[in-house]
């Protein structure tokens, strides 16, 4: 048993494809079968089963999985251990980061953090938060920067970087917006457009919601902050932004209700040394942090 084929079996089983895990590893399919069935053969069981075009795991497979994504992580970290003494701040860096971040707060980081390491090829992948969390978790990613999770996993090391302040709003037109008294009562009689459920964002209004005994009555969902200002610009419903998505063509709302933030960070693998690169990214990001603005509260 070698990496090479706990990579190959880590690679189907989360593609639940032999083509598709070949196109990953840049392989033939032929290749990726081998690998599958020398594996087999060394632990005498079957790891997938093969209905048509369908794989799925066996219960051996099952098993099997969380250990091998062990042993490949544990692999990796070693030769990250042994690189960072003798290479300097150079390579690849694999990061994923929310659209919202990327968009509205990673730009100046990552301008000066290139300028400053032009040695380092950075891999940026454009994710949802809930997606970069579990790809941190499976070590595809040294680090992303997200939305951080209401409910952490214990192997996940986080770290607030932005306190992203929300706010109820609506369009100009909107009844609520020529109320001199507005509160989450009255505005939660009209349809909403909010993240879809599994969202970090949405868990967190919808915690506030619930301390007032009130279920948001959703008119549609999308994971796009930007779709979701033009749709409550044109009057579809209502909806929580970040104080800093706002615009002309959004009143925001007053209500009776503490203030709402979503904490926004990056996150990193508990078990995972950080190579070179990810450790000065990291460094960017605290000092972004000790130059962003506190939250104010209201009083």
């Amino acid at each position: 048993m070698d990496s090479a084929t706990l990579q190959a079996f880590v690679t189907v089983a989360d593609s639940a494809s032999f083509s598709e895990a070949a196109q990953r590893l840049f392989l033939t399919q032929s290749a990726i079968s081998k690998r599958i069935a020398l594996l087999e053969g060394q632990l005498n069981c079957r790891l997938f089963d093969r209905i048509g075009r369908h794989v799925s795991l066996t219960e051996a497979g099952r098993q099997l999985l969380p250990k091998a994504r062990d042993i490949l992580l544990a692999l990796q970290d070693a030769e990250r251990l042994v690189s960072n003494l003798t290479t300097g701040v150079k390579g690849r860096l694999s990061i994923a980061a929310s659209h919202h971040i990327s968009l509205h707060r990673l730009p100046p980081v990552l301008k000066h953090f290139s300028q400053t390491f032009p040695e380092v090829e950075l891999d940026l992948n454009f994710d949802e938060s809930e997606l970069a969390y579990e790809r941190v978790l499976r070590g595809e990613l040294e680090l992303a920067l997200i939305t951080l999770s209401p409910h952490p996993d214990p192997r996940i090391c986080a770290e607030v970087i932005w306190d992203d302040r929300l706010c109820y709003v609506v369009s100009t037109q909107h009844p609520l917006a020529f109320d001199c008294a507005p509160t989450l009562q009255k505005l939660n009689h009209y349809p909403a457009i909010l993240p879809r459920r599994q969202t970090f964002t949405h868990e967190c209004v919808r915690q506030q919601l619930l301390e007032y005994g009130l279920e948001p009555q959703l008119r549609m969902s999308t994971n796009y902050l930007d779709t979701i200002r033009m749709m409550v610009s044109i009057g579809l419903g209502w909806s929580v932004l970040p104080e800093t998505l706002l615009d002309a063509s959004l009143v925001r709302l007053e209500l009776n209700t503490e203030p709402l933030f979503r904490p926004l960070g990056y996150i990193y693998h508990r078990d995972r040394t950080l190579s070179n690169a990810a450790g000065e990214l990291v460094k960017c990001l605290q000092a972004e942090q000790r130059l962003s603005p506190q939250p104010q509260l209201a009083t």
